[in-house]
């Protein structure tokens, strides 16, 4: 029976008093304003407002510099799936620091950590994975795929089969390619982006999109024909493939209905165009399954992941490739003299190291039916809320989730955005002691630690209920 009581294996100790360090510090905000450019961030505001500086971590919970404690419902940026005090890896970065604290993969030279590491991931990944690459974020894990899939056409002297699909609202990265795959108004405007050969088809957002009386099933066969159409119009000889997460991320936690990925798969084997995974966020256990693919019938021929590969206590993620592409680019390189793509950190021996021990703790602590046993206490407790005035979708599946927050919850009318109605809901809730996230168009984001319990779950939707009201109250007074 898998154990839902405890949130890590570390002893349980009184750490808040660590931050009283940072209390009177009051020169920590002024030194980040002089010298950082945050991400993701309105920089003139923060300029007048400062930073929210966290200080430590313990399971669920981080602290910031004043001692508040603050359950931490977004795993950081979907990615700490084992908590902020996980000593196992800890260890496991140490002991390597002191064996081998660098060393490369270039010219072909390995070293015990990449080996072991790309032996486990490849166990524990989809059968169609049969080769692994490291590199040391999710965008470049993704801007990886496109090379290869280029390097690879090339090989097989298509040169005109180069376009990628991707989708609207699709978040992939943000590299040159990989925030041209990004299917996201912020990530494209002044940067001169997307390039060329990417292309973007209709999201799979039911509640958003769908037109009136659609059933799932007939907006799915919607969104199937426009891909379709969308094949035919740039000629299948050019499409090389198709990226998709199992669930969309940053644009609005989407979760797709229930036959549109068996309806998108079978378009794309007809054009013989491949199939690029991203599990960036929806792998390691995220939504019931080891992976996305498995929760949605994908049969990635590539197949990227990061994040929870290292519980984020490392930076690395890695590329899964499939047989045919490996073989493919294995005789292209030997051509060549040499695969020439690569990063300086990729594999590090230290981050493959707590890599490897996340996986070994994932599969120790049958994480993947643990995330099955709490599932419903999260995307129970989010429907709850389907009936706040406030509230116009409530999506999710494993632990993941979201609200989405509208204007006329019935039609689906939105907020101006202007109006910042989910930006206002962020602050509320963080006021009573929870870290949640919107995102574009009033989308409140929840993607708790896979080490999260019960009670925690419960302080979590105890803080919604509040933040609502109170979002709601400001809404109708303003």
């Amino acid at each position: 029976m898998t154990d839902i009581s405890v949130s890590t294996d570390t002893p349980k100790t009184d750490i808040e008093p660590l931050s009283e360090t940072y209390q009177n510090d009051v020169s920590l905000r002024s030194r980040d304003i002089a010298n950082l450019i945050h991400p993701y961030t309105n920089l003139k505001k923060h300029a007048e407002e400062g930073p929210f500086i966290i200080t430590h971590g313990h399971g669920v919970y981080v602290y910031d510099d004043q001692g508040q404690k603050y359950i931490e419902a977004m795993s950081g940026l979907w990615c700490t799936s084992l908590g902020f005090s996980e000593q196992r890896l800890i260890d496991a970065a140490q002991r390597q620091m002191q064996e081998l604290p660098f060393y490369h993969n270039f010219s072909g030279k390995g070293h015990i950590a990449s080996i072991e590491l790309a032996e486990k991931l490849l166990e524990v990944a989809p059968n169609t994975m049969a080769r692994a690459f490291f590199c040391n974020s999710g965008s470049e894990a993704n801007d990886t795929a496109i090379k290869m899939i280029w390097y690879m056409n090339n090989a097989l002297n298509r040169p005109e089969k180069k376009k990628i699909i991707a989708r609207k609202n699709a978040y992939h990265g943000v590299t040159i390619a990989t925030a041209s795959l990004t299917g996201l108004p912020l990530n494209h405007n002044d940067f001169d982006l997307p390039i060329q050969n990417i292309l973007h088809t209709e999201c799979p957002h039911y509640y958003r999109f769908a037109d009136m009386g659609d059933t799932e099933e007939q907006f799915a066969d919607r969104l199937a024909h426009s891909l379709e159409t969308l094949i035919q119009s740039e000629g299948p000889e050019t499409i090389a493939a198709f990226i998709a997460e199992p669930v969309m991320g940053a644009g609005g936690v989407i979760v797709p209905p229930h036959t549109y990925f068996p309806k998108i798969q079978a378009i794309l084997k007809k054009y013989d165009i491949l199939i690029i995974a991203d599990e960036v966020i929806c792998g390691f256990g995220r939504t019931g399954n080891y992976w996305g693919s498995q929760t949605y019938g994908l049969q990635p021929d590539i197949l990227t992941c990061a994040k929870a590969l290292s519980s984020a206590y490392m930076p690395i993620s890695a590329v899964m490739v499939s047989q045919t592409i490996y073989d493919i680019i294995s005789e292209n390189a030997h051509r060549h003299g040499a695969f020439g793509h690569g990063y300086t950190y990729s594999a590090h021996p230290v981050a493959a190291s707590v890599a490897l021990e996340t996986l070994k703790i994932y599969e120790e602590r049958d994480i993947v039916n643990r995330v099955k046993t709490l599932s419903p206490r999260l995307q129970d407790g989010l429907r709850r809320f389907i009936d706040h005035p406030l509230v116009g979708d409530v999506r999710g599946i494993g632990l993941l989730g979201a609200l989405e927050l509208a204007q006329n919850p019935v039609t689906g009318e939105a907020f101006d955005p202007k109006k910042g109605v989910g930006a206002y809901f962020v602050k509320r809730a963080q006021d009573h002691g929870m870290i949640v996230r919107a995102l574009i168009g009033d989308v409140i984001a929840y993607c708790p630690p896979l080490i999260v319990r019960d009670g925690d779950i419960i302080n979590m939707m105890d803080i919604t209920e509040k933040a609502l009201d109170e979002t709601y109250h400001w809404v109708k007074s303003g």
